[in-house]
């Protein structure tokens, strides 16, 4: 189930950081009477009745007369991005936060400073906004956020692919890349999926493909691999197996995947002096066998020659994109769908193709064709 994430919005010592904590109930943000107190954005996962799985962000100030205000405002500007519920808070002249964490007082005769500017920028990105009125409980906040959740019917990552009782291969590589005892978030929750919709799933590692295929009393239902051994798996499996992989998935899911494979055929265009970009939504320290830092741009300087190849990691995609003759994304699997799809629309508008790992490798590795997408 993807995190909805709800951002606070509004200017210096509005209250946002007192306001995340108590509808938190713990410390999320540090809270003092100096503007500026919160500089970077700060993120609180957590389960709020109601509504489950969020994401809580506390942003910086905005109209902070510091030297690093308009930093901060273009890292807060940044936030609406990922933003699905944002709530707007109003600056009084002076304000006092309640002993009662539920309440936020304001004094008689306090002025409200209104925020129009982030209001209208949220709805206009069609992001629901709620406005925070001053001494309202936290239970009747949470009340109007419930109100305000998108109500998106239930998809699934593996769509039409698979039916109860479909026997489905998983191929998951365990190299350095993988962390040291758990699956990769993509593979636990397709495995999951597999499972609530009564599926026969069966997990191997590249090494041990050939022996899981022999185990099988036919052949599978549907094969998900991991994309960067989409060729050495293809090359395995039997030809009228259906064949997809994680970040195949994670591009239907959150993205437009008829965008992304239409982004991969500008791969066949680059041309040595070409600039292209690898987007990351997490970060993360690389190694050696990193897919988006390593892999990719190896594969694409072999097939293109001489390219110049950009990471923007998390937060630090860029808002000029018009030297990129290609946007690679990554799968996104702790991103959620309206940052995806933001970063598809503002590489639509800058007239700049954009595909994911998954679609990319199919197309590096020739099998694009062959690939079954949800």
């Amino acid at each position: 189930m993807e995190r909805l994430h709800i951002a606070f919005f509004g200017p210096t010592n509005s209250g946002k950081s007192t306001l995340v904590n108590a509808l938190a109930g713990q410390q999320v943000s540090l809270v003092s009477p100096i503007p500026g107190t919160t500089t970077d954005p700060v993120r609180k996962v957590i389960e709020l009745p109601g509504l489950g799985p969020c994401v809580l962000i506390d942003t910086a100030g905005l109209g902070d007369a510091s030297a690093l205000g308009a930093e901060r405002e273009r890292l807060t500007r940044a936030i609406l991005d990922e933003t699905d519920i944002a709530v707007i808070l109003d600056a009084p002249e002076a304000s006092q936060m309640s002993e009662n964490p539920g309440q936020l007082q304001q004094k008689p005769g306090e002025i409200a400073l209104n925020v129009p500017d982030f209001g209208t920028l949220a709805a206009q990105a069609g992001i629901p906004v709620i406005r925070y009125k001053r001494g309202e409980s936290v239970s009747s906040l949470l009340e109007r956020l419930i109100a305000a959740a998108p109500k998106e019917e239930q998809k699934f990552l593996t769509g039409g692919l698979v039916q109860a009782g479909s026997s489905v291969l998983l191929v998951m590589p365990q190299d350095s890349e993988a962390p040291k005892g758990r699956l990769i978030l993509p593979q636990v929750q397709v495995l999951r999926e597999l499972l609530d919709r009564g599926c026969v799933p069966v997990c191997c590692t590249p090494d041990s493909l050939p022996a899981a295929l022999e185990s099988l009393a036919r052949r599978p239902d549907l094969v998900i691999t991991d994309s960067q051994v989409f060729s050495l798996v293809e090359r395995t499996i039997p030809k009228d197996s259906p064949l997809t992989s994680f970040s195949v998935l994670l591009a239907a899911a959150k993205g437009d995947v008829r965008v992304f494979v239409e982004g991969a055929r500008a791969i066949a265009s680059l041309k040595p002096g070409d600039r292209v970009l690898i987007a990351e939504a997490c970060t993360h320290v690389p190694d050696t066998e990193d897919i988006g830092r390593v892999k990719i741009p190896a594969m694409l300087r072999k097939r293109a020659g001489d390219l110049t190849v950009d990471i923007a990691a998390g937060n630090d995609f860029p808002e000029d994109l018009s030297p990129y003759s290609l946007i690679i994304h990554c799968g996104a699997c702790v991103a959620n769908a309206r940052l995806v799809r933001s970063r598809i629309r503002k590489a639509l508008l800058a007239g700049v193709p954009i595909t994911n790992y998954g679609i990319a490798l199919a197309e590096l590795g020739g099998i694009l064709g062959r690939i079954s997408i949800p």
